[in-house]
């Protein structure tokens, strides 16, 4: 069965007709996750929401324990995850109040752990295609119920943070062509696709950075205005996803096998503690 998990701020299963089953309390190999995964059910089907930043948005995008989150999801089930986040505008048409549907990944961050398979085991994943094309069709097909402008495809480059770009950074960063910039979706998505499960990025325009020479310079009071309505918005297209979602048509693009051939540690040679580390991604291989 097919179940859906979603990153992002803990407003977003603030969804009139959600029914919070409960908090799972949990460790991992990787620490905790940012707070308690919540269990939900709506229309019927099990959701499981986990608040990207902790309650009360405590940590910033450099303390995000990745690792930890999208082991926790995997572990709960989930094999479709619908992230959530807010991110700067990097073109003109794509204005604040705008919703993306990014296609790539750039890399910019520095000091994040960035796989599961280490410390006595090596695999490499296929990560051409960042995002789960499948998964994001019913992302977008959601999307077209509610009255907001999206925008298909483009690159979403990702900072380190938690500071905003410099203009000049900003504008390298144009000269690239990419369409929005953020500072959350790496290690994220990289860790989705050694876990198997699909990704697919929501990305919510709350500014122009501070390329526009028209707008003001970033700022949090900005950010915060515009993403009260994009936050509305992203519910809604939430609920239209959920309520659209059948759990029982099984995924057919090339994520849920991610890890068939990937690993290249000569098993011999695999430690029991890497084995018990990433067991919850291998053992259906190793058993085979």
């Amino acid at each position: 069965m097919e179940k859906i998990g979603v990153i992002g701020g803990s407003g977003l299963y603030e969804l009139e007709g959600l029914k919070i089953i409960k908090r799972v309390d949990m460790d991992t190999p990787f620490g905790k996750p940012s707070a308690p995964p919540v269990i939900a059910e709506f229309e019927g089907e099990e959701v499981i929401f986990l608040p990207r930043h902790g309650i009360g948005h405590r940590l910033s995008p450099s303390e995000v324990p990745y690792r930890a989150n999208i082991y926790a999801l995997k572990k709960l089930g989930v094999t479709k995850i619908a992230s959530v986040s807010a991110v700067g505008s990097m073109k003109e048409e794509i204005e604040p109040g705008h919703i993306v549907f990014p296609d790539q990944f750039f890399d910019r961050t520095l000091n994040r752990a960035r796989t599961f398979f280490e410390g006595g085991i090596v695999g490499h994943v296929s990560f051409g295609e960042p995002i789960c094309l499948e998964f994001q069709k019913e992302l977008i097909a959601a999307a077209a119920s509610v009255d907001v402008k999206t925008h298909v495809g483009g690159a979403y480059v990702c900072i380190e943070g938690p500071q905003f770009s410099t203009r000049a950074e900003s504008h390298v960063f144009r000269s690239w062509g990419v369409s929005v910039i953020g500072m959350t979706n790496l290690p994220e998505a990289r860790l989705a696709r050694e876990a198997e499960i699909s990704y697919a990025t929501m990305a919510l325009a709350t500014d122009y950075d501070c390329w526009h020479e028209g707008e003001e310079d970033v700022s949090v009071e900005n950010v915060i205005a515009t993403l009260k309505t994009n936050v509305s918005n992203a519910r809604d297209i939430l609920k239209a996803l959920i309520k659209n979602h059948d759990p029982s048509k099984e995924r057919q693009g090339p994520v849920k096998d991610a890890l068939r051939h990937a690993v290249m540690t000569a098993p011999e040679a695999i430690t029991p503690e890497a084995r018990e580390r990433v067991g919850l991604f291998m053992d259906r291989y190793w058993k085979e």
